[in-house]
Order: C-alpha cells, then sequence, then structure tokens
C-alpha cells in the first residue's frame, strides 16, 4: 500500500520481508518485517547495522516475538547503539507502562474517526454462534445495509459453519460471502479485502482485527471470542481454547466500522458481560512455551533482559529443564 502511494513498485523505496520471501533492493529505506524475522535480525546481527529507527506497530497485541524485540532493542540503544531511534505504536495501549520502560515520551494523533453506534445484546443468546452471526447479519441487511460487514470469529471452523448459516440469506439479498483468515491463499485473502461491486460479508478472525483497513465496511458483528494458545509448564503440553476477548480488543474490533464512514458494531454478548472482562489481553509471554525463545536468547548471549513484563518463574524453569534435557 505504501509503495503504491509513493508510485512505485514493492522492493524499490519501500519492501517487505517475512518468513520465506524477500522483496527488496539496494533502493530500500523502508522495510516492513514481522517481529519474527525482526527477533531472528536481531540475533543474528545483535548491532542492527544499517538500520537507523525500528517502529514497532500494534505493540498492543503483545505477542511473544514482539516482546523480545521489544527487550533486545531497548538493550541494544541503552549499549552499543545509543543513536537508534525506537517508536511503539498501538490505537488501544495503555501508554505509560511502556513510555516509561522505554525512557520515552508519548505523542498522541486523533486522526480522523467517525462514530460508531454499538449494540450489545439484552440478554445472553444460547443459539449456536453461526445462528446468531445470520441474525445479526440479517438485520443489518433488513435496516438497509448499504456497505461491507465485517464478522469477527474465534477460528477458520466457525467461519466455516458461519458460511453455511448465511448461504441464503446472501443468495436473497446479493450478498458476497467471503472468508478471511491466516491459512486462505494470498489471492483469497485478497479478495476478502479487495474492492468489490457487490455488498460483502466477511467473515475473518482476529487478523482482521488490527492489521487491514477494508474499504467500504460499514458495520461490524463481534462474537467477542478468540482462539488463544497457552501452555502449562508443570506438563510441557501446548493447549488452545476459546477465550472471551479484552475490551480492548473489543474496542478495536468495533472501530473497523468506523475507518471511513459512521459505522455500526453488533456485539453478541451483553453490555455487563464487556464491562466484566479484563481491559487488556494477557501477553504471550505469560502463557506460551518459551524454550524456543530462550534457545535463540542463549545462542546470542543475550541474558538478563529487562522485560515490559517478566515471564513467570515456573515458565522459565520448565523452558530451562527441557532445554537442558
Amino acid at each position: 500500500r505504501v509503495a503504491e502511494e509513493l508510485g512505485e513498485r514493492v522492493g524499490e523505496t519501500v519492501g517487505y520481508t517475512v518468513r520465506f520471501e524477500d522483496v527488496s533492493s539496494s533502493k530500500t529505506r523502508v522495510r516492513f518485517v514481522t517481529e519474527g524475522v525482526l527477533t531472528r535480525r536481531l540475533v543474528a546481527d545483535p548491532t542492527l547495522s544499517g538500520v537507523s529507527a525500528v517502529l514497532l506497530d500494534e505493540i498492543h497485541e503483545r505477542h511473544l516475538q514482539g516482546d523480545v524485540a521489544l527487550a533486545l532493542l531497548r538493550r541494544l540503544q541503552q549499549t552499543r547503539r545509543p543513536d537508534l531511534r525506537l517508536v511503539a505504536m498501538s490505537a488501544t495501549l495503555d501508554a505509560g507502562p511502556i513510555a516509561d520502560f522505554l525512557g520515552c515520551g508519548v505523542i498522541r494523533s486523533e486522526g480522523k474517526r467517525f462514530d460508531v453506534a454499538i449494540e450489545h445484546l439484552p440478554a445472553p443468546d444460547d443459539r449456536r454462534l453461526e445462528l446468531q452471526v445470520a441474525s445479526a447479519v440479517r438485520s443489518l441487511v433488513t435496516a438497509g445495509l448499504d456497505g461491507h460487514v465485517l464478522v469477527f470469529l474465534p477460528g477458520a471452523a466457525d467461519i466455516r459453519r458461519a458460511l453455511e448459516s448465511c448461504a441464503k440469506l446472501a443468495s436473497e439479498h446479493d450478498l458476497a460471502l467471503l472468508p478471511l483468515h491466516g491459512d486462505l491463499p494470498p489471492a483469497e485473502q485478497d479478495r476478502a479485502v479487495g474492492p468489490s461491486s457487490k455488498r460483502k460479508v466477511i467473515l475473518s478472525t482476529n487478523v482482521a482485527e488490527s492489521s487491514v483497513t477494508i474499504e467500504g465496511v460499514v458495520a461490524v458483528v463481534d462474537s467477542g471470542l478468540v482462539r488463544v494458545a497457552r501452555h502449562a509448564p508443570w506438563s510441557g503440553l501446548p493447549t488452545t481454547a476459546i477465550e472471551k476477548t479484552s475490551r480492548a480488543s473489543a474496542t478495536q474490533r468495533a472501530g473497523r466500522a468506523g475507518r471511513t464512514r459512521p459505522g455500526r458494531a453488533i456485539r453478541l454478548y451483553t453490555k455487563a458481560d464487556h464491562d466484566a472482562r479484563p481491559e487488556h489481553d494477557t501477553p504471550e509471554i505469560l502463557r506460551v512455551d518459551l524454550a524456543q525463545t530462550f534457545l535463540e536468547l542463549h545462542a546470542s548471549g543475550a541474558r538478563d533482559l529487562a522485560w515490559l513484563d517478566p515471564p513467570k518463574p515456573e515458565s522459565i524453569a520448565a523452558a530451562e529443564a527441557l532445554l537442558e534435557r
């Protein structure tokens, strides 16, 4: 998108690097990378040579690799690269703790926002999730919907079931039903986020929560659920579970309906349920296996890092014990 706005091809002034793919050149001055690519770069090149500034976007998501990168970058800035500039960006993060961690100031940009009318269920709905989604989409269509709908669901299986439940409605009202999740081929993801002459109902995981702006979205249907990866240090086994989203996540999701014009957000849960949820999501560093991360840190000689949120002692012990074995 940035290269397009500059009138260039990707790989000239602006490029990107993701796993197994690097689109850049000797002209590239701005490089978009995943958090995993960034941490591997920091391990392979601890001084981050040739880089003068790092911008960590969507820092509120608190992925493990993002927290590792933040800790390594702060250590680098305090030791061998005092000239390195760091920026942490987010629409919903509590800026105070991270500003204290980085020893930096806070800049707030209000930007251009549109009002989003948020609706909660008056009482819990015990029907299957896909039926709740179909009812919410139907209510939007019958109320005169004149744009796209973005539906947030916890996983690909939930998306498939919702596609089936909405099929009749889509046929009656000439709607395009499109899935959006990380396992889809790029071409199918592009269909979901790209322009369309038909009204779209985009059924997405939280990949659409903060990473993309989909032009023409005027309504959001939020299941209030997300699939979360966890790790039990006492058993060594990874687990995944569907859990309630945080209030910050709910704010991010609703905001997708107000990017280009006023919109509506229908939450498939009650106001009391929303108000009882935690303010922010639990950082991954507090809930996932740390063995791979600590192996990389040992390999790079990075010990005793200062963390934004230190990992739990029992998780560190379990990771170290596994590596020793």
